[in-house]
């Protein structure tokens, strides 16, 4: 929320939020996945740690592509 508008996000602000989305999911994935290594039982297995590595690539893989927009965004502006 802004000062200027109290009772809610701008439409600027919530399509800023849509573009966001694949990154947010992909963090989302990662603290479950990591949640899942702090809670494994004995211990971690194999597919645990593959799940926690493909994660993290994923959201490397989002972050790039946002930055990306972004900048193609900016140079065409």
């Amino acid at each position: 929320m802004t000062d200027a508008d109290p009772d809610g996000p701008s439409v600027d602000e919530l399509a800023e939020i849509e573009r966001e989305m694949p990154l947010i999911d992909a963090e989302v994935l990662l603290l479950d996945a990591q949640i899942a290594i702090l809670c494994a039982d004995p211990s971690p297995s194999d597919l645990d740690w593959q799940r926690v590595r493909r994660a993290r690539k994923r959201v490397l893989r989002e972050a790039r592509a946002l930055l990306a927009a972004r900048a193609a965004s900016s140079q065409a502006a």
